[in-house]
């Protein structure tokens, strides 16, 4: 099953920091916050929601199509492991970026440009062939909503992956793609924030889907479905190296499983094992 990958192109600037965000940020002066961060580590790699999550799903033996688009530095590109069909080039624009800098507990702090990103709407997700699943995840906002209501247009079962793009959107239009979608995927915060933005508790919006899933990190995740909630636990990893791209993993393994039908529980350790 061809599944389309909607989503960002980017860079991703990675930095270490050999510290503690906390030892450095008073929280009495958020006012008139003024910090520096050494970052002795630092790497680029090719990057974005979609194409993290593209080249999982390729790995696993799926069949991913990237939806993006991609400024003057991304195009030509090295081949993101999915087909390219969907990737259209806006000539005069930044491909987005992302500057992320880890700490020793792996928190973050992201700064993110978004470049060609966002003209994300101008492409139509009920025009790419032969799809049968999708996935909304974080892209320009009106590239969001617009896929959103083309693939439930289009008849297309779609995941909604609302991520670090949640904070684009009113309560409404977040409670209109959660009606949209077929399947929401979150991480615990994100989960958090979605009810305080909806009103809604996670069983009332797990009502709307087939499966709400929420991501714990360290303490598994939880997938909201059929009356019940399934406990998937964490799949221990070697050593905690670096979170980036943690989660786009995690959404590989969930759109594989979803595109073979394959039941909740064998889904989320197929999603927990790519995760780690």
């Amino acid at each position: 099953m061809r599944t389309l990958i909607c989503g960002s192109l980017a860079f991703d600037s990675i930095m270490v920091f050999q510290d503690h965000f906390k030892h450095h940020i008073l929280p009495d002066k958020i006012h008139m916050l003024n910090v520096s961060f050494l970052v002795p580590e630092m790497r680029r790699e090719y990057g974005g929601w979609a194409r993290e999550i593209t080249h999982k799903t390729k790995l696993l033996g799926g069949a991913p199509v990237i939806l993006a688009p991609g400024g003057d530095s991304f195009c030509p590109h090295p081949d993101p492991r999915g087909r390219r069909e969907a990737i259209r080039h806006l000539p005069g624009t930044y491909t987005a970026q992302a500057f992320i800098t880890t700490d020793l507990t792996d928190n973050q702090i992201t700064a993110f440009h978004p470049g060609a990103m966002n003209f994300s709407h101008e492409n139509d997700a009920s025009q790419a062939r032969d799809i049968g699943l999708g996935i909304v995840s974080p892209d320009g906002r009106d590239g969001m909503l617009n896929h959103c209501r083309q693939f439930r247009a289009a008849g297309i079962p779609f995941v909604f992956d609302p991520g670090q793009g949640m904070p684009l959107f009113s309560g409404e239009e977040l409670l209109e793609m959660v009606e949209l979608a077929d399947y929401v995927t979150l991480n615990d915060y994100e989960a958090e924030l979605l009810q305080m933005r909806t009103g809604l508790g996670l069983d009332a919006l797990a009502d709307r889907v087939k499966c709400l899933v929420v991501t714990r990190g360290e303490a598994g995740s939880h997938f909201y479905a059929d009356g019940r909630a399934f406990d998937i636990p964490v799949v221990a990893a070697r050593a905690v190296v670096d979170p980036t791209g943690c989660g786009d993993a995690f959404r590989a393994g969930l759109l594989y499983g979803i595109a073979h039908g394959w039941d909740w529980e064998t889904t989320g350790r197929l999603a927990s094992v790519m995760g780690s």
